[in-house]
């Protein structure tokens, strides 16, 4: 431990925000990173705690406490603090593949189980995480290092993601050929076009990419396996498949009037927002500029179409959310090192409230009805009001409308960020794999083996819509398991 008294002697700092009026001119990343000296000062806040939940990311109170990829973070966080901060890039790269990407876009389950944060404020590990990986690209350190052995052995993965990224990582360095098909025209699933420029500039993912491809791994985009390219073509070519197609079959909002015309799910809003950004291009781009705008949904997802809308200039935000407003602070059924169920004011919501003066999310409400007028334009939606009632049989609690509570706002433009219901269901039949009641991937419990020989999955196709550390994470598993498969033995962590 560098600095035994590092957490008595510095309170924490964060990353300056550019203030919410500047920032929404653009759809640029808008942390400022601190000095280096600072930095290192708020690694010295880690107490290389006896017991690091941080590092846990086991199952607490039903929600995962620390970093599912069991991240080294008081190792790291010291080396830092010391000045090694090539040795602490090795300790990251040891158990996270993409550190460039959660330390931008990770809710940091490793903060929220910090020993620190029981009286105290947590250790800034995200940021901390963040300077780690982008000084090494600073320094040179990010080099390709391509396999000097290769297996003979070849590995197909359907999907760009989070997962299928991590597995065709882990499996290129084993010393498999590794060939990755991508639907979209760019790699990357979520990552490029469900997560906005803001909080991912795409440059990034660009740039490993690069890396990935000089390292030796394949990358076919605009390949749609299970239409365009056969599922059988792939097992002919292929000692294994690896199916890591996300679960992008999204949740719709089945109320009167939905035919509208105006209404559009998250996913696509924000993917066409994106592909703007990225070409300047307004094909098929959907404008909310002098809109009012309605986001379903409290989520991640919910928030980040939030923030687009404004930046786009929409007259008014309304985000609805079903479930109560959370504390402020942690409840007493809700200890650390538990998942914090507290009320968060996220960056979108943030910059509503800088431009519209007042929080955009109206709680404890849902749809009743989309109204349009005589063209068939969605003209406003028509809400009701919830409340938490237990059901008498099973004893849990749902969210019932309250008897004429009916209430209408102004909508031009509807967002659904309702969730996800599970995988689109083609490339599943394409190989004949068995998907379980929520159409996700079914394997057995601990294994990422289908019921099909040869045939792999991970990520949200297989365990339903996460994060992206438990893509990543999922990835490394299923490249273990399909390394063993290959060879007789894994050496992969």
């Amino acid at each position: 431990m560098g600095k035994p008294t590092g957490f008595m002697e510095y309170d924490r700092q964060d990353n300056v925000a550019v203030e919410p009026r500047k920032r929404i001119k653009n759809y640029d990343e808008f942390h400022v990173p601190m000095r280096d000296k600072d930095r290192r000062e708020q690694a010295a806040r880690c107490m290389n705690c006896g017991v690091p939940f941080c590092q846990s990311g086991m199952m607490l109170g039903g929600m995962v406490s620390g970093c599912p990829l069991n991240n080294l973070v008081p190792e790291w966080n010291d080396l830092l603090y010391l000045g090694n901060d090539k040795k602490a890039l090795q300790m990251l790269r040891q158990t996270n593949n993409f550190p460039e990407f959660t330390s931008r876009v990770c809710p940091a389950l490793c903060e929220a189980a910090c020993t620190c944060g029981l009286n105290d404020t947590p250790v800034s590990c995200k940021a901390n995480e963040h300077f780690i990986i982008e000084n090494g690209y600073e320094q040179g350190w990010m080099e390709a290092e391509p396999p000097t052995v290769r297996t003979g052995k070849k590995v197909a993965i359907v999907g760009s993601g989070p997962s299928g990224l991590a597995a065709a990582d882990q499996l290129n360095r084993r010393g498999h050929e590794v060939t990755v098909y991508e639907r979209n025209d760019h790699i990357g699933g979520l990552l490029m076009y469900g997560i906005p420029n803001m909080k991912l500039e795409k440059w990034v993912i660009d740039r490993k990419q690069k890396i990935m491809e000089e390292e030796g791994v394949h990358f076919v985009v605009n390949a749609n396996v299970g239409k365009e390219i056969k599922a059988e073509d792939l097992l002919k070519e292929y000692d294994s498949v690896i199916l890591c197609c996300g679960a992008s079959n999204p949740r719709d909002i089945k109320a009167p009037g939905r035919e509208a015309d105006g209404i559009y799910f998250a996913v696509d809003y924000l993917t066409r927002s994106t592909k703007h950004v990225l070409t300047g291009k307004k094909d098929g781009w959907i404008d909310t500029k002098g809109k009012h705008v309605v986001v379903i949904g409290g989520g991640d997802t919910g928030n980040d179409c939030v923030g687009t809308a404004v930046r786009q200039g929409a007259k008014s935000v309304v985000q609805v959310e079903m479930m109560p407003k959370l504390p402020e602070e942690r409840a007493d059924n809700n200890p650390w090192p538990e998942w914090p169920r507290i009320c968060k004011t996220d960056y979108g919501q943030e910059e509503a409230i800088a431009v519209y003066g007042q929080d955009p999310r109206i709680y404890q409400a849902t749809v009743k009805e989309f109204v349009a007028d005589k063209g068939g334009k969605l003209k406003k939606v028509k809400l009701v009001r919830l409340e938490p009632k237990k059901d008498a049989e099973t004893g849990r609690m749902n969210m019932v409308e309250i008897p004429d509570s009916e209430f209408e706002i102004p909508a031009d433009c509807v967002l659904i960020a309702a969730g996800f219901l599970g995988a689109e269901d083609y490339v599943a039949k394409a190989f004949g794999v068995k998907c379980n009641a929520r159409t996700n991937v079914e394997t057995e419990a601990g294994s990422y083996h289908t019921n099909v020989d040869r045939v792999f999955t991970a990520g949200d196709m297989h365990r339903g819509q996460s994060l992206v550390v438990w893509g990543i994470q999922e990835g490394r598993q299923v490249a273990r398991e399909v390394d063993e498969s290959l060879m007789g033995y894994t050496n992969l962590e």
